[in-house]
């Protein structure tokens, strides 16, 4: 197993792209969006999701997707030009391996592998401020969305399911 990145690698990515928020730790998880919620005491929608996929089981790309919403991966695989076979959620070993971070705990930035495509749900556009993981099962920092889309590079666009 690969070993992983931690809360100090997401603190010095902050840094790097000029993100003045502090990582906040928790006694209990906040690996799923709904315990980050209860923790934090904010929206649901208000957490964003690092969901890692693999296209074609060789093109890692991360979704930023609301705490509230599903991502349609027939969506994704419209953006490549692919079956929705052909997207599948990484596993455990992919997250560790190519994000740095065991799931539950991946952040919107400060990956192993630069160069990873991002998209941002459009459905985030709701809040000004969201929440994210902080690279471990029980951080999570504060960030206004324009801030995390400039420092992550990511492209708005609709991936989220429609039901």
């Amino acid at each position: 197993m690969t070993d992983t990145l931690t809360p100090e690698d997401v603190k010095n990515a902050l840094r790097a792209a000029n993100l003045d928020t502090e990582i906040r730790f928790f006694e209990s998880t906040t690996a799923t969006s709904q315990q980050a919620a209860d923790n934090i005491g904010c929206e649901l929608g208000q957490i964003v999701k690092s969901l890692c996929f693999m296209i074609n089981d060789e093109h890692p790309v991360l979704v930023l997707a609301s705490g509230d919403r599903r991502i349609d991966e027939r969506k994704l695989a419209a953006i490549y030009d692919v079956g929705r076979k052909k997207v599948r959620a990484a596993n455990a070993e992919q997250c560790a391996a190519i994000f740095g971070y065991a799931p539950g705990g991946v952040p919107p930035l400060g990956h192993r592998t630069a160069g990873i495509p991002v998209y941002v749900d459009d459905s985030l556009k709701r809040f000004t401020r969201v929440y994210a993981a902080g690279g471990a099962h029980n951080a999570i920092f504060p960030v206004e969305l324009a801030d995390l889309v400039r420092a992550t590079g990511g492209q708005f666009t609709d991936v989220k399911r429609d039901d």
